[in-house]
């Protein structure tokens, strides 16, 4: 039996919610989890794995702001986070002088490492778009990964390779053969899975991300909801809250739903309202989806790229969320294809724990 060391970003619930397929496999294989977060990321994953060891880990703040104007505010953020990043080195040493660990697993988190222990980077941006003022920085942040996956044993991209079915892009793409030696392309992990579910729920939105961003989206939301014509339930993204709020006879908002009531409300929706964050976009491919409009968080330059992208492609329907109007978007949205057909997180990750993870905790 080995010991992992499992961290998650905070920034949202993506990172811990896609890491969840990779905590199962470990523990279905025997091995001992700790997991290393902090805020909602902690909270989920203390939901989903309550026999995991947990320590409060702090990580970086997120950069976001009410505004779009993501860009100039994560610049200046910059030193923050440098500093958050140092501490982040000194509360890891003191971790791993109290316990033994075979493995350390980072999702996005880039203090997380050690050089005597393998230790795993998990993403899927090897590529960070930036806007075309900024041309300079998005060269320089290239570099950066190249300067940062040093620090890494192997590099997991969530995402198919660079082909027709890579959902990330352009952001998955390596641009250097150095880069390629590192990368392990594990595909799309969900931690929702298919069911042969009835599909009797019209609409499912999920409002989710970091703060402050979540909130103004759900504000944006709460008032055109009740007027959907059908049955609507919006999951809000809040799980240390408690809340169940039917606003009308066919419209309701729930603060959180754990993983499996998560799965089972996306498997009868039809129509499917969330953020372009790219574990949405996993969770939609994983089963399947076709309708959806996406909701790019303001001034993210990866949302607004993948928004763009799957616009170009015909797979999804997007809208800035200063400019909804449900009963005009919807419609254009149901015009989409979908995401093509791909492995899905069952096979890839059974290949991830074969190909990779075996060969350094079996």
């Amino acid at each position: 039996m080995a010991h992992v060391l499992l961290s998650p970003l905070s920034w949202g619930l993506g990172h811990a919610t896609r890491d969840i397929p990779i905590i199962r496999t470990l523990l279905d294989h025997h091995h001992d989890v700790t997991i290393a977060a902090s805020g909602n990321a902690l909270t989920v994953l203390q939901y989903e794995f309550p026999e995991c060891s947990f320590i409060e880990f702090n990580d970086y703040p997120a950069p976001y702001s009410t505004s779009r104007f993501f860009t100039p505010k994560f610049i200046s953020s910059l030193p923050g986070i440098a500093n958050a990043l140092a501490e982040e080195r000194r509360n890891l040493q003191r971790i791993l002088e109290k316990n033994r660990y075979d493995l350390i697993i980072s999702d996005n988190r880039p203090g997380v490492y050690s050089l005597k222990i393998p230790t795993l980077f998990v993403t899927h941006q090897i590529h960070y778009p930036l806007p075309l003022l900024f041309w300079p920085l998005e060269l320089g942040s290239i570099l950066a990964n190249y300067f940062l996956f040093d620090n890494f044993t192997r590099v997991v991209v969530l995402d198919n390779p660079p082909g027709a079915t890579s959902i990330a892009g352009k952001l998955s793409r390596p641009v250097r053969r150095l880069t390629d030696s590192k990368v392990f392309f594990a595909g799309i992990l969900s931690s929702v899975q298919k069911t042969d579910s009835e599909q009797d729920l019209d609409y499912l939105v999920l409002i989710s991300g970091p703060e402050p961003q979540r909130g103004c989206l759900e504000e944006i939301l709460t008032p055109m909801l009740p007027g959907l014509d059908g049955t609507t339930i919006a999951l809000l993204g809040s799980p240390q809250k408690k809340l169940v709020q039917s606003v009308s006879d066919h419209c309701t908002f729930i603060s959180y739903a754990t993983t499996q009531e998560k799965e089972h409300l996306m498997n009868r929706a039809k129509f499917i309202i969330c953020r372009s964050g790219y574990t949405s976009m996993m969770e939609l491919a994983e089963l399947d989806k076709r309708h959806g409009l996406f909701i790019p968080t303001p001034g993210q330059p990866e949302q607004e790229y993948l928004s763009h992208y799957y616009s170009n492609t015909g797979w999804f329907y997007s809208k800035s969320q200063y400019n909804l109007n449900l009963p005009e978007d919807i419609p254009l949205a149901m015009k989409c294809n979908g995401f093509p057909v791909m492995p899905k997180t069952r096979e890839n990750v059974k290949r991830l724990y074969d190909e990779l993870l075996a060969q350094y905790i079996d």
